[in-house]
């Protein structure tokens, strides 16, 4: 699925951004198109958010026409759920024309009007949400819709690559991530698994990290009802200003508490997680960044960005630090400007706050590529001081074998 011109490509883009820092290139973009969404993900709470914003089509196009954006920049078309956008046909077949390096995320929802326009209008990917069994799907996102996304793997599997998006998190467990990797197995497509994390425009509920995986697994399905309850209870104002701690003070330490002792979950993960690249030494390596044993700098924020519905453009996709909005200035003045230089150079030589795989699979790779060819202590010199656990003299390679060998 992720071939080698994928990596060479990103490789290319890297050496640019350090070298021109006031001309960089965006390797990945995601679109928010709209925060309209017709799930009720517990992990997730766009769909409660009024009023509801769209990216205009001609705004879309226009933020194309960017020079931080080249042929190779993937653009990822999400939101909410993008095939609400009213526009999302029209949006489709302008990147099929002008840009078709492009993905198209979906929760599957409306089946039949997705397959059609993925059958007009192939995107380069198409990746579907699925979290566990069809139980588990209806209690985290609130919809009995474990069958649709079954109906648009098999309808379109054969005309696009698909990867099934696999979110663990305290909604669902290790043996809902073994049921969906035995589906992508049986359909031949690939899966991508991510980490439940505290992004602040998903507004979520629940402490990220510090809520052990499966902790609320089966409890009853959120109503908007709920939602509205919790506005009443400020529980969005106290998750605001946690958001607002994480971009002052001590930026290197994850903000989840570090004097708590987890759970050592490597032996839960399901062998067959080994069967699809990246995922296992993410979960893996996920485990140690939890007790705060993972350090490294964060790169990804020099090559993807994401831009949100009502145009803000935050750091990066964890933060809630915007560097500008698309309505008041252009992407190029925004992603490239003197001011968001100093924030980025901050942000990657001190940010170790989050696990996201939009940005941390980034940075995995980046590191062990550079480790396995030049060794640990050319590689530190390169990109910085970095540990993959508590001794920091491991590295990648070693870390791997001891895992083999304490099973």
């Amino acid at each position: 699925m992720y071939k080698a011109e994928t990596y060479i490509s990103r490789g290319l883009t890297f050496l640019n951004n350090q070298f021109f820092p006031g001309n960089k290139k965006l390797s990945t973009l995601m679109i928010y198109a709209t925060d309209l969404c017709d799930s009720a993900c517990k992990h997730c709470l766009i769909w409660a958010k009024r009023p509801v914003n769209f990216l205009s089509f001609d705004k879309i196009v226009e933020i194309m026409k960017s020079k931080c954006i080249t042929k190779t920049t993937n653009i990822g078309l999400e939101g909410g759920e993008f095939m609400l956008h009213p526009d999302a046909e029209k949006i489709m077949e302008w990147f099929y024309h002008n840009h078709p390096n492009y993905d198209l995320l979906s929760n599957c929802l409306k089946p039949e009007g997705l397959i059609e326009a993925v059958k007009k209008f192939p995107p380069k990917r198409l990746l579907v949400s699925l979290d566990g069994t069809a139980e588990t799907y209806l209690y985290m996102r609130g919809k009995p819709g474990y069958d649709s996304v079954i109906k648009v793997i098999e309808d379109l599997k054969d005309i696009v690559p698909i990867s099934v998006m696999f979110t663990l998190s305290p909604y669902n467990n290790f043996a809902d991530m073994q049921h969906v990797a035995e589906v992508c197995k049986k359909y031949g497509i690939d899966m991508r698994v991510g980490i439940y994390n505290d992004i602040a425009f998903f507004d979520t509920i629940d402490k990220a990290h510090e809520t052990e995986i499966g902790s609320h697994k089966n409890e009853e399905p959120l109503q908007f009802g709920d939602v509205k309850q919790l506005v009443k209870e400020g529980v969005f104002e106290k998750t605001k200003a946690l958001k607002e701690s994480e971009i002052s003070g001590d930026i290197s330490l994850p903000k989840h508490d570090l004097f708590k002792q987890y759970k050592n979950f490597t032996p839960e993960i399901p062998s067959i997680i080994k069967e699809f690249k990246e995922n296992y030494d993410f979960l893996v390596l996920y485990n140690e960044w939890r007790q705060n044993d993972l350090k490294m700098r964060c790169y990804s924020i020099l090559d993807s960005l994401v831009i949100l519905p009502n145009g803000d453009v935050p750091i990066c996709q964890n933060l809630d630090l915007k560097i500008g909005n698309v309505f008041r200035k252009n992407l190029d003045e925004i992603f490239n400007s003197k001011e968001t230089q100093e924030l980025q150079k901050n942000y990657v030589h001190n940010c170790n706050q989050c696990w996201l795989n939009f940005h941390r699979k980034y940075d995995v790779i980046l590191y062990r590529s550079f480790e396995k060819f030049f060794g640990k202590n050319i590689t530190s010199k390169m990109f910085g001081y970095y540990q993959w656990e508590k001794d920091a003299r491991v590295t990648y390679k070693q870390y791997f074998e001891n895992i083999e060998l304490k099973k």
